[in-house]
C-alpha cells in the first residue's frame, strides 16, 4: 500500500502530470521538456525525481544528458493517463510543441548525415531490397515474444515493424542523430507504449543476462572490429531458447565498401558465423539468402540452455 500512495502522491499535481502525459508518448530530455511547459530546468528536475523515485517515470541516461520515459511496468500511470481528457487543452498544445521538437531534431539529424556525404539508409545506399530483407527477420521471428532487442537499430524500422507481434521492442545504437530518427519515427507511430531507444555500445550491451526472447543484429556485424565479441554479447542477453537474427552480407569482393561505407568485413561465410555461434552458445540454423547487387544472409540461430557464458 505504501508504494500505491506513493504513487499517486507523485503523479497528483498539474505539471507532474503534464510530464507523465508527455514522457507516455516519447522520451523526452531535460531540455526539450523545459522547452514544452515553459518551467526552468531547477523546478522540473525536483518533479522529474519525484516521478523516477516513484517508479513512474524512468531515467535513461545517452551521453551526457538524459532522456525520460515511462517504465513498462507503469500500469498506474497509464491507468491515471488513460482518465485525461484527450481534448484537454493544455496537454494538446503540450503535444504539438513537443511533436514540433521531435521533428526539428530528426531534421537536423538528417541534414548532419547530408554534410557529412553519408547516407543514414544503407540499404537504400546500397541499393539492397528493403523490403525483402525485412520481410526475412519478420517470417524468421516467433509470431508472438515478449521482448525483443534490436543492436544497431538505426532509424527504428524494424522495432516499428515488429511491434505488433512483441510486448516490447528496444532499439540501442551509438550514434545520436541515429537515435533521433528512430525516436521521431516511433513517435509518429504512436509507438511509445511498446517501443523505445536508447544509446548503448554492443559490446557493452546495460541489460541483465536473459532479458530478450530475440535478438537482432541487422547490416550491423560488417562494422564491428570484433565479432565474435559483438555475438557473445548479444547471446548474453538472449534468454535460453530465444532467436538471435543476423542480417548481413554475404562475401563479396567490392573493395570500395572497406572505404566508402567504413565497412570491417567484406561479407561473412557461413562456416564464420557458425563458429562465432557456437563459441557464444548458440546453434545455428538454416541460412537464406536474399538476392540483389550484394547477396545478403539471413543466419538465425538458438541460444542454448546448457550454455554458461563467461
Amino acid at each position: 500500500m505504501d508504494d500505491l500512495l506513493t504513487q499517486l502522491r507523485a503523479a497528483a499535481e498539474p505539471t507532474r502530470l503534464r510530464l507523465l502525459a508527455l514522457c507516455a508518448r516519447h522520451p523526452l530530455c531535460v531540455t526539450d521538456l523545459c522547452a514544452v511547459l515553459g518551467q526552468s530546468q531547477p523546478r522540473l528536475s525536483r518533479h522529474l525525481k519525484l516521478l523516477t523515485d516513484a517508479g513512474l517515470l524512468e531515467r535513461v541516461p545517452e551521453g551526457s544528458n538524459a532522456y525520460f520515459q515511462m517504465p513498462a511496468g507503469a500500469d498506474l500511470a497509464r491507468m491515471i493517463l488513460a482518465r485525461l481528457p484527450e481534448d484537454d487543452l493544455r496537454l494538446a498544445a503540450d503535444r504539438r510543441v513537443a511533436a514540433r521538437l521531435a521533428a526539428e531534431r530528426a531534421r537536423t539529424a538528417s541534414e548532419a548525415f547530408r554534410r557529412d556525404g553519408m547516407d543514414w539508409d544503407e540499404m537504400r545506399a546500397l541499393g539492397l531490397p528493403a523490403a525483402a530483407i525485412e520481410q526475412a527477420l519478420l517470417d524468421a521471428l516467433p509470431p508472438r515474444l515478449g521482448a525483443l532487442l534490436d543492436i544497431g537499430t538505426g532509424t527504428g524500422r524494424l522495432l516499428e515493424l515488429a511491434a505488433p507481434r512483441a510486448g516490447r521492442v528496444l532499439g540501442v545504437d551509438m550514434s545520436r542523430d541515429m537515435l533521433a530518427l528512430a525516436r521521431a519515427r516511433l513517435a509518429e507511430r504512436g509507438l511509445a507504449d511498446r517501443a523505445a531507444v536508447r544509446q548503448a555500445d554492443m559490446y557493452r550491451l546495460p541489460f541483465a543476462d536473459a532479458a530478450f526472447d530475440a535478438v537482432a543484429m541487422q547490416m550491423v556485424l560488417h562494422y564491428a572490429e570484433d565479432p565474435a565479441a559483438a555475438l557473445a554479447e548479444a547471446a548474453r542477453v538472449l534468454r535460453p531458447g530465444g532467436v538471435l537474427l543476423i542480417a548481413d552480407l554475404a562475401p563479396h569482393d567490392q573493395a570500395a565498401l572497406l572505404e566508402k561505407q567504413a565497412h570491417r568485413w567484406p561479407g561473412f561465410d557461413d562456416a564464420q558465423l557458425a563458429g562465432w555461434l557456437g563459441a557464444a552458445g548458440c546453434s545455428l540454423a538454416q541460412a537464406t539468402s536474399i538476392a540483389g547487387p550484394l547477396t545478403v544472409r539471413i543466419w538465425p540461430a538458438e541460444r542454448q540452455a546448457a550454455h554458461v557464458h563467461a
